[in-house]
């Protein structure tokens, strides 16, 4: 009679090509968020000043035409995941789930082997340095030493002192995908976000991201860095013009999170309509 050791807990295999469906905040996530709009978001002080002075002509540099998004960011934009695992060929111990984002065609390796993460002097990269665990069904990852980059790509930065947990969850052919940041130097609280991905039988798609630097803004002055000065940004009007939308409420915060905020968002509507008149 032969005998066969079987694991305690199958885990749940999340190999294969994902796409996202873009059905959660798709205004953000494909046309791109409307400059000066941090409405719902948990930032605090430093991080609303440092966005209102980003000028997005900033973009057109070439130090900043091909800038990775870091891994807190870069599944809410275009892209295609592949994802498969690693094993010890003798034993088939799990040693890490590996992920190809065709943003920017980059490599991400979560590891299960149960390494330490290194100390905090250690090099930052754009994909960070991830262990994970399974909790359940779920894998769970945790990530430090990530480079700065955005909380939203509308100028809302994100430090390098970021600490990011996810959660994969699949169901079927579905996989959602929960991230949790918390930052001490621009966040009051975290920032909570999901995403879902469908299972890509075919792996149609764009895997390729190619992106070269060229000079688009000929007749720049040598080290002239697009901003605006303290009170100069001429999109926040805009924004809250269109929308109705106090300023308060747009400058966000973590209390314009939350249900009780309507509260305090019709006196605030009572004025700025007050004004008008």
């Amino acid at each position: 009679m032969a005998l066969f050791a079987t694991p305690a807990l199958a885990q749940v295999d999340l190999s294969g090509a994902w796409t996202p469906r873009y059905h959660e905040d798709q205004p953000e996530r494909i046309p791109g968020p409307e400059l000066a709009d941090y409405l719902g978001l948990p930032i605090n002080e430093e991080a609303r000043q440092w966005a209102l002075s980003w000028d997005p002509s900033r973009l057109t540099m070439q130090e900043h035409q091909c800038q990775v998004h870091t891994v807190a960011y870069i599944y809410r934009g275009p892209l295609q995941v592949r994802i498969w695992e690693e094993r010890e060929p003798d034993t088939q111990q799990l040693i890490a789930i590996k992920q190809y984002i065709s943003t920017y065609e980059q490599d991400r390796t979560i590891w299960m082997d149960g390494r330490p993460h290194p100390p905090d002097y250690a090099a930052h990269t754009w994909m960070g340095f991830s262990t994970g665990k399974w909790e359940g069904d779920t894998l769970t990852v945790t990530t430090t030493h990530i480079k700065q980059g955005w909380h939203r790509r509308n100028g809302l930065p994100s430090s390098d002192q970021i600490t990011l947990t996810e959660h994969f969850i699949r169901h079927g052919n579905y996989l959602t995908h929960v991230s949790v940041v918390n930052d001490p130097i621009f966040l009051a609280e975290p920032l909570i976000k999901s995403q879902n991905f469908v299972l890509n039988d075919t792996a149609s798609g764009n895997w390729l991201w190619p992106c070269e630097y060229v000079e688009e803004i000929a007749d720049r002055p040598a080290g002239a860095v697009p901003h605006y000065m303290p009170g100069e940004n001429p999109f926040v009007n805009e924004f809250v013009n269109r929308h109705g939308i106090p300023v308060e409420a747009a400058m966000g915060g973590p209390e314009t999170m939350y249900p009780e905020y309507q509260r305090k968002l019709k006196p605030l509507l009572e004025k700025m309509r007050a004004q008008k008149k």
